[in-house]
C-alpha cells in the first residue's frame, strides 16, 4: 500500500515522490496511469471498489456529465426488473427495502453515492475517441487530452449506439420517430395512433404505457417470456432468487457443459419478456401488425406481410450497435464480439473487458453479478501491476 493523495478537481489518485506527480508539474501531455477503466456504470465502479481495495492507481473515465446519466436517461416510468436485495454492489447495500424494486432514477443516485461514498477517481465529462496499442502500453485519445497506461479495462455494455433502418428516413417528416433511448413519456407523442418496432422488454413497457393514450400497433416476432410474475411472492424467489442468483450466476457460466452450450444463443437471442408479457399486451388492445418493418410507401411503414400503417408516431425499439470501433486493436472476431476468456484479452496483454453479457456467467451483464467479474479481473491487474517489468515499462515512457 502506498501513500496518496486525492483532489476532487482532479480525481486521480497520485503517488508522491514519483513520475507520475512530476508529469503533472510539468504539465506534460499524456498524463499516465497503471490502470484506466472506460466506464463509469456499474461495471466500472465495481471494477473501480476493488482495485482500490488492492492499492491499484487508476483513473475511471465516464463520458457523461454526472454519475448515473445512463440510467436518468431512460424513459421516466422505468423501475429495475430485480429488487433492490439483487441491486447492490460491492461493499454497500442499496438503501431500499429489500423487495422493493427501485426506479431508474434511484439506481443513478445509488451509483453517484456509491463512487462518493468510496472516493472513486471518476473523470466525468470525458469521451474517450480512440484506444491504441504501442511498445506495451495503451494510449487513451479523450475530449481532454491523451492518457496513457499499462493496462485498461473497457467497462462498458454491449449497446452503445442505437439501430435504425436506413428506411425510417423515408417516412413522413410529420411522423414523430424516437428510438427507445430517446423515448421518456407518451406526452413526446402526436395524437394519433402509434407504432412500436421490436417486442424487447423495452418496447413491451412502452407499448403498454403509450397504450392508455394512444392506439398502438406492435410489428415484432413472438418473444420469450418468463412464466411468472416476477413481482408476486413466488416470481421473486423462483424467479429472482433460484434463477438469477443460481442458474444465471452459478450453472450457466463458460465453466460448465451447460454454460458453454447456452452461451453462443444466449449472446444473440433476445431477453425473455419479464413485467409485460404477451397477455398484458392483448388486455392493452396493442394490434400485431407483421414480425418487421421491411420499407415505406407513400411515407408509410409497410410491414412484412404487405400491410401498410397510416401512423403518427414510430417509437423504434430495435435495439443498439455495440459502438466499439474506436478500439483500434485487432481483437474483434467475425460477429463483431471482443475475443477474451472470461474478460482477459490474451491478444492484446493488459486489455480486459467487464459488463459484456455472458463475459464468465448469464450474469455478468447484470447487476448482481458484475461484482464477481471485476474482483477476479482487478486481481489479475494487481498481480500485473506488482510485476517489476510493468513500473519500469511505465516510466521509461514518462
Amino acid at each position: 500500500m502506498f501513500e496518496r493523495s486525492y483532489d476532487p478537481e482532479n480525481p486521480v489518485f497520485i503517488e508522491p515522490g514519483t513520475a507520475f506527480m512530476e508529469l503533472h508539474q510539468r504539465g506534460s501531455q499524456a498524463e499516465r496511469f497503471d490502470v484506466i477503466v472506460i466506464g463509469g456504470g456499474q461495471a466500472g465502479l465495481s471494477v473501480g471498489y476493488h482495485l482500490k481495495q488492492r492499492g491499484v492507481r487508476f483513473a475511471i473515465l465516464d463520458a457523461s456529465p454526472r454519475i448515473g446519466d445512463a440510467w436518468r436517461k431512460r424513459w421516466d416510468s422505468l423501475k429495475l426488473f430485480s429488487p433492490a436485495w439483487l441491486d447492490s454492489l460491492d461493499g454497500m447495500p442499496f438503501p431500499l427495502p429489500r423487495n422493493a424494486f427501485p426506479t431508474k432514477d434511484q439506481m443513478a443516485d445509488y451509483l453517484e453515492s456509491y463512487a462518493k461514498h468510496f472516493e472513486l477517481p471518476v473523470r466525468s465529462s470525458t469521451q474517450v475517441e480512440r484506444l491504441r496499442r504501442k511498445d506495451g502500453l495503451f494510449t487513451i485519445t479523450t475530449n481532454h487530452g491523451e492518457l496513457v497506461a499499462k493496462q485498461v479495462v473497457i467497462a462498458m455494455a454491449s449497446f452503445q449506439n442505437k439501430k435504425i433502418p436506413a428506411f425510417a428516413s423515408e417516412l413522413k417528416s410529420e411522423i414523430t420517430q424516437l428510438h427507445s433511448s430517446e423515448y421518456k413519456n407518451a406526452a413526446q407523442l402526436r395524437d394519433g395512433s402509434v407504432l412500436v418496432v421490436g417486442c424487447g422488454n423495452s418496447g413491451a413497457e412502452i407499448a403498454h404505457e403509450v397504450s392508455r393514450s394512444h392506439k398502438v400497433f406492435m410489428t415484432a416476432k413472438k418473444n420469450d417470456e418468463v412464466p411468472f410474475d416476477g413481482a408476486s411472492f413466488l416470481g421473486r424467489w423462483l424467479f429472482l432468487g433460484l434463477l438469477m442468483r443460481v442458474v444465471f450466476h452459478r450453472v450457466l457460466t463458460i465453466r460448465t457443459k451447460a454454460g458453454r452450450k447456452a452461451r453462443p444463443t444466449m449472446m444473440t437471442k433476445a431477453t425473455p419478456l419479464i413485467r409485460t408479457r404477451a397477455a398484458d399486451l392483448a388486455r392493452d388492445r396493442v394490434e400485431r401488425a407483421g414480425t418487421r418493418i421491411t420499407g415505406a410507401k407513400d411515407g408509410l411503414p409497410v410491414t412484412d406481410d404487405g400491410r401498410v400503417l397510416d401512423v403518427s408516431n414510430v417509437v423504434w425499439c430495435t435495439g443498439f450497435e455495440s459502438g466499439q470501433s474506436w478500439i483500434e486493436l485487432p481483437i474483434f472476431d467475425a460477429d463483431g464480439w471482443p475475443r477474451h476468456d472470461a474478460g482477459v484479452v490474451t491478444e492484446a496483454p493488459g486489455l480486459y473487458f467487464v459488463g459484456l453479457p455472458f463475459l464468465y456467467s448469464m450474469s455478468s451483464a447484470m447487476v448482481h453479478g458484475v461484482g464477481r467479474d471485476a474482483a477476479r479481473i482487478s486481481g489479475v491487474i494487481a498481480a500485473q501491476s506488482q510485476a517489476p517489468e510493468a513500473s519500469e515499462l511505465l516510466h521509461a515512457h514518462a
